[in-house]
Parts: structure tokens; C-alpha cells; sequence
């Protein structure tokens, strides 16, 4: 019988590949290096045992698991954990990204290459790899360890990055130059595309599960994510990306339902199985002519790997006001290169825009900074102790100032959260409006004209269909109310009235602008102007009530399906859930004024109520792990509890509570920080803080003032406060609302 060649060359790989996860299993080392061995050892470099013959039929498949493992690592992903990440890790992965570009740009010139190999190389450099870092710490048990968060967080920011850094080389790779225009054009056209797909998977997928959820058996569920992961990469292929953002984004979409857990879960044998053909055919690559020839150029870009990833890591946790043990630690753990480096390198080869030498190189570099990974991770502490040995005193206490507050606010919080919230709905609500547009006219424009339709009629008609279509949204946009309290307040407050009437303004100028520039597709410039403004002036002076229902019929909808993966987990445990890297372990003492003292856990119903878990108790000289529900809490024990800061932060209020005058505070009382804004008509401007009563008014102490740029911290009772000015003050939060 006739075997075709693709199931021979399957049957070589995977037997190969299983003995290297075997024998790589055994010495405790990365399982995706076993696979690039493999991939060596069957190519057509390697000649000792059978080889590959079908490579073209082996490319597509590991294009498939390109396909698998981005949509994987989408579940994984999803936008609420990025806009979860927080400043610090934001700040760290960029200045750690940028930096990593520019300097492997640098050396790719210094050793003489060209422009477009240097841009590769700082992309390959750009990204470290999320597999190899998750199961170094799980192999190392740290996991717990608090600049674990810090790391998750980079990663996160990471996994964006290296999708926008696809989708900027491919731009470059084309026009094998750099363009400024171009890269604006790429980078706009990416985040429009991304929030459009965000904004309509949201609203359309878990609507779509929800309503087919009774017949989602295992085997169901895992052909219906699957289709819709790939005609996400149909789609994203056809608007000019690659397969692999689209994979990508419908996973991150899929991790926002109630079923992504599942899907994670049956989705993780079939990623296996076509991620390691992907790793073997990234192995395949490999040249021991060409590794021999650019041994130098290797071992330089390794070092410039650890040492660039390490500094750059570093100086960004720093500058986000991270502790110099915290900032070692995260430079540690991300100095190496992984999977997603592979996928860049793959593409400037599949461009036929890079040299064949800097695909084997990459691979090399992540072999190299693999195998260093666990060893640097546990090091760190050492490193640590070194630094604070040898670096002189006033240097670390530098640091240590800088970490305390490394964020100056200007403006009181609420005024930043109005803004955010406003910009977003309008960004929001554009992306739609720009998309309704093209698709009347560039699809049923076309479709209008072909049938013979005259021009004139046909431009009118698909004017009219838009903006009918879009008005709701446009509503939104121009005459949309916040009914929440804090716009209420800020719209009230007389120094805030001016901007939020500026920002009206805005919202009309900014619709006839979109508008504008839109219909101009469809209309001369001058007539698409006109016609916008009566259109704006239409829906924000006289809409019709049944846009504005559509509009908040679309709104809810899209609120519910956003939020239905929470709302789920809190039914289901009575708490919000916990994401692995949100949660670190702290050690806390319980207070002899503590309402925990004297009771059992299972009165306290601290899981319930808190969301963090007891691990351990600590009394004296005796340990009592993982305390069961009769254990009794008493004065002076130290617990380790695992959980996120902010339920960390509520559960050590009980937990560390000190007793209080009960005829002078009321129940409630809780200390908390908030800055304050000194307007010229307070009664506080121009007067001593003893004059100002903060201390009685709050039962608090005004820590800090920040005067035009300038920090003092514990200022003393005779600092005279002046408009402008912004005091910190901790103290009763109730009674600070009504200061």
C-alpha cells in the first residue's frame, strides 16, 4: 500500500520528539528545547538518522501551530488582565522593550549587518518568553514571591507589544525602508482593528455561547472555538494581517466568557501536538555550518541579551518606583528570548527580507538564555546582596525615597477617572461610527453601482443608510449624558465647569471632524462637511427616542457580556476570582485588638469575605500549616495569607486593627490616603495646617504637600497652605469626604 510522505514525516517527528521530551523531562530542562533538538536531528542538516522529505508540507503545519499556540496564549491573555497590569509593569515592559530595540538595532550595524536585519534583531531581542519564565518559577516554587506580579504584568505588556511589532515589520519589510507615515498609518490601522474586533466579539460571542450553551458538550465546545479562532485568522488575512494576531484576538476574546476556562483546558493536547511541529520545524533550521561561522555574532547577541534585558528591566522598575530587590529580580527572570522571538525571526525569513543566518541565530540565543533562565532567577537575591553592599549609602537611599511616592498627581482623582472614562466612551463609540462607514462604502457602494443604479442616487442612498445607522452611536458621542456622581460633582464644582464645558465643545468638534473626513468617501470634501454638521446638530439637539434606546439596548448588552465572567465566579464563590499572578504571599500579625482574636476560622469566614487564603500560622515556636476551620486565632500570631494587595489591604485593616475611642469615632472608622486639591476659595487656602483643623476635621495628619512641582514630606503645623496646592492627608475616609 501507498503511505503518502506527510504521515512518514509525521511519524519521524513526533517519534523524535518524544524521546527528546523524555530525556529533557529527565535532566529537568524545557521541554521546547527537547523539540528544537529534535527538529536538528530530523532535518536535512543532521544525515545520521531518517529525515524530513515533505519540508513544504511540515511548514504548513507548523504554520497551523503557530495558529494554536497564539490562540492559546490569547486565553491566557485577555485586555481586562492588561488594563489589570497597572502602571509598574506598564512603565517596566516599555522602557525594557524600547530599550531592547535600540540596542539590538546597534549591534546588528556594529557587526555590520543591514537595516532591515538590525530592525529584525532588536524585535527578536524585544520579547522574552512567557513558557520558559511560568515554568521556571513553578519548577522553582516561586510563584508566591511578590516580584513574581511585577513579571506577569511585563509579559502581559510583552504579548501586545510582540503583536504590534509583527504587524510594524511586516510594514517595514515591504517598504524595506523605514517610513515614518507608514508606521503611524500601521499602528493606527492595528488599534482600530483591535478595538473594533474587541468591541464586536464582546458583544457578539458570548451572546452567541450563551444562547447555544445547553448543547456545548466537550467535543462541541472545541469545534465551535475553533472555527471562530480561524475565521478570525481568515479575517485578519484578509484586512492585511497575519493568521497569528487573528488567533490571537479571538482567544483574548473567548477568555472574557464564562467558557474560556473550558476552552483553555480542550484546547491545550491539540496546541501540544501542533506546537511541537512547530518547534521541530524551528529546529529544522538549524545550521551547524552557519552556527559555526557566526559562533562570535552569538555570543555576543547572548550577552547583550542578559545584560541588555537585565539593565533595561531594571532601570524601568526603578523608574516605576519598584525596590531595587524587586527590579533585580524582574531583570533576572526575563533575560531570555522564546517562542515569540522564533515568530519574528520566522517572519522576516517568510518576507525573504532578512538573511538566511539570523533565524539560527535566534534560535541559538533562546537555546543559550533557556538553559541560563532558572539559573539567574535563583541568583538574584545574591545579586541583591552584592548591590546593596557595594553601591554607596546615599544612592540606596535614593531608591528607597523614589519608591515610596514615584507618581506626582497634579489634579485630584476623581477629575483623572471623569476623564478616562469620558475618552473611552467617545474612542469607543468612533471606532464604531469609522466602521459602519467603510462598510457601506467600500462594500455596498460598489455592490449599489453595479447593478446599474445611478451615481447620484446611489451616493444618496448610502448616506442616508450610514447615518441612519450610525446615529446612536454619533448620540453617544455629541449628546450621551454621564449619569454617574462624580460627573454630577465635578459639573457643580466651579473650578472644574469650565473644562467640562470645554470638553462639550470638544465632543461637537471631534463628531464633525470623524464625520467629515468619513463621508468625504462618499461626497465632495465641501458637501460632506455640510451635510455633517446638520447631521450632529440633528442628533444632539432633536434624536429621536428610539436611537437613543438602541444606542443603551448596545451599551448594556456590551456591559453584561464584558462583566459576565465575574458576575459568574461571584455567584459561584461569593467573591471576585483570583488570577494566579495577581496573588502573592505576605506575612501579617494579629493585633490583641483584632475582632479575629479569640475566634475559629470558621467563624470568621475569612475566604468568604475577603478572598484570601490562611497558609500559615505562625505561634511562638509552634507552626500550624494549612490551619483547618476549628484552628483559633490569638494575639500575636503571625499569618501568612496569600491574595491580591487590595484584598490584602482590606483583610490587614482587621487583621493589624487597633482599638479606638468609641465615644469619639464612629464604627467605621478606617484610615485611608487621599490628596486634596486647594482651590483659591477654600477656607484652608492661605493658613497653617494647625490653622486648618485637619487633624480634628479627619482625625488624620496632612503627610505631604506638593507646591508648584516641588515635594515636602511631614511638613510641620506651622506650613502655610496656598492655593494650588495639593495636600496628602491620611485619615478617617468618611470624614476626608466631607473635607
Amino acid at each position: 500500500m501507498h503511505l503518502p510522505i506527510i504521515i512518514q514525516d509525521l511519524a519521524i517527528i513526533l517519534i523524535v520528539a518524544a524521546a527528546m521530551t523524555l530525556l529533557f523531562r529527565a535532566i529537568r530542562q524545557p521541554v521546547v528545547l527537547g523539540y528544537i533538538v529534535a527538529g536538528f536531528l530530523v532535518g536535512p542538516n543532521f544525515e545520521w538518522i531518517p529525515t524530513v522529505i515533505d519540508t513544504e508540507s511540515i511548514k504548513v503545519w507548523a504554520e497551523i501551530g503557530v495558529i494554536f499556540l497564539l490562540f492559546a496564549l490569547g486565553l491566557e491573555f485577555s485586555f481586562k488582565k492588561l488594563a489589570r497590569v497597572g502602571t509598574a509593569a506598564s512603565l517596566t515592559a516599555v522602557v525594557e522593550v524600547a530599550g531592547m530595540i535600540g540596542l539590538g538595532f546597534l549591534v546588528g550595524k556594529a557587526l555590520g549587518w543591514g537595516t532591515i536585519d538590525s530592525v529584525f534583531l532588536g524585535g527578536i531581542l524585544a520579547v522574552s518568553s512567557t513558557t520558559i519564565i511560568i515554568r521556571a518559577f513553578e519548577e522553582l516554587e516561586m510563584k508566591t514571591r511578590g516580584f513574581v506580579r511585577l513579571v506577569f504584568g511585563v509579559l502581559i505588556v510583552e504579548d501586545l507589544v510582540a503583536i504590534l511589532l509583527m504587524v510594524l515589520l511586516s510594514t517595514i519589510a515591504v517598504g524595506r525602508t523605514f517610513s515614518g507615515m507608514e508606521m503611524v498609518e500601521a499602528s493606527l490601522k492595528l488599534s482600530f482593528f483591535l478595538s473594533l474586533w474587541f468591541i464586536l466579539g464582546i458583544f457578539l460571542i458570548p451572546s452567541l455561547l450563551k444562547r447555544i450553551r445547553k448543547f456545548l458538550r466537550p467535543e462541541t465546545l472545541l469545534i465551535v472555538s475553533l472555527g471562530l479562532c480561524f475565521l478570525m485568522v481568515v479575517l485578519a488575512t484578509k484586512v492585511g494581517f497575519s493568521p497569528a494576531l487573528g488567533a490571537f484576538i479571538m482567544g483574548s476574546i473567548l477568555a472574557e466568557t464564562i467558557e474560556g476556562e473550558r476552552i483553555e483546558h480542550l484546547i491545550h493536547p491539540v496546541k501540544d501536538l501542533f506546537g511541537a511541529v512547530f518547534f521541530v520545524s524551528v529546529g529544522m533550521m538549524i545550521s551547524l555550518h552557519i552556527l559555526t561561522e557566526y559562533f562570535i555574532p552569538i555570543l555576543i547577541i547572548t550577552l547583550v541579551t542578559i545584560g541588555g534585558k537585565l539593565i533595561t528591566t531594571m532601570a524601568g522598575a526603578l523608574l516605576a518606583g519598584q525596590s531595587l530587590r524587586h527590579s533585580v529580580q524582574a531583570g533576572m527572570s526575563l533575560a531570555q528570548i522564546g517562542e515569540f522571538s522564533f515568530i519574528i525571526a520566522g517572519l522576516g525569513l517568510s518576507l525573504e527580507v532578512t538573511s538566511d543566518f539570523l533565524y539560527p541565530i535566534a534560535i541559538s540565543v533562546s537555546a543559550v538564555t533557556t538553559f541560563t533562565t532558572p539559573y539567574f532567577i535563583r541568583s538574584a537575591d545574591s545579586l541583591v546582596h552584592f548591590l546593596e553592599r557595594r553601591l554607596p549609602s546615599t544612592w540606596l537611599l535614593t531608591l528607597e525615597r523614589f519608591r515610596t511616592n514615584p507618581v506626582t498627581l497634579s489634579r485630584p482623582d476623581d477629575w483623572r477617572e471623569f476623564l478616562k472614562n469620558y475618552s473611552l466612551k467617545i474612542v469607543t463609540n468612533a471606532v464604531v461610527v469609522i466602521a459602519l462607514f467603510l462598510i457601506v462604502s467600500e462594500f455596498f457602494q460598489p455592490w449599489a453601482a453595479n447593478q446599474g443604479m445611478d451615481s447620484s442616487f446611489v451616493n444618496g442612498l448610502c448616506l442616508v443608510l450610514v447615518f441612519a445607522l450610525s446615529i446612536p452611536f454619533l448620540w453617544a458621542i455629541v449628546g450621551g449624558k454621564f449619569r454617574d456622581k462624580e460627573a454630577n460633582e465635578l459639573w457643580t464644582a466651579r473650578k472644574t465647569s469650565g473644562p467640562l464645558l470645554l470638553l462639550q465643545v470638544f465632543r461637537w468638534i471631534f463628531a464633525v471632524i470623524l464625520t467629515s473626513a468619513l463621508a468625504s468617501r462618499i461626497l465632495a470634501p465641501g458637501m460632506a462637511f455640510l451635510v455633517s454638521v446638520l447631521a450632529i446638530l440633528f442628533t444632539a439637539l432633536w434624536v429621536p427616542r428610539c436611537f437613543k434606546q438602541v444606542y443603551l439596548w448596545f451599551e448594556g448588552q456590551f456591559v453584561i457580556n464584558l462583566n459576565e465572567k465575574e458576575t459568574h465566579e461571584v455567584k459561584r464563590n461569593g467573591f471576585p476570582p483570583l488570577a494566579p499572578w495577581d496573588s502573592h504571599l505576605v506575612e501579617l500579625n494579629v493585633s490583641p485588638d483584632s475582632s479575629l482574636v479569640g475566634k475559629k476560622l470558621s467563624e470568621l469566614t475569612i475566604r468568604e469575605r475577603f478572598g484570601i487564603s490562611i497558609a500559615l500560622i505562625a505561634r511562638g515556636s509552634k507552626l500550624i500549616p494549612a490551619p483547618g476551620r476549628n484552628d483559633v486565632l490569638y494575639p500575636s500570631d503571625i499569618l501568612q495569607v496569600i491574595g491580591t494587595d487590595e484584598q490584602i489591604n482590606r483583610f490587614r485593616h482587621e487583621c493589624e486593627a487597633v482599638s479606638v475611642n468609641q465615644g469619639d469615632l464612629p464604627l467605621d472608622f478606617m484610615y485611608e490616603l487621599r490628596s486634596l486639591y486647594i482651590k483659591p476659595a477654600s477656607s484652608y487656602a492661605n493658613k497653617t495646617i494647625r490653622e486648618c483643623g485637619v487633624r480634628e476635621k479627619t482625625h488624620g495628619l496632612v503627610v505631604g504637600v506638593e507646591k508648584k512641582g516641588q515635594r515636602k514630606l511631614n511638613p510641620g503645623s506651622e506650613f502655610v497652605i496656598e492655593p494650588g496646592d495639593v495636600i496628602w492627608v491620611v485619615g478617617d475616609r468618611n470624614l476626608m469626604k466631607d473635607l
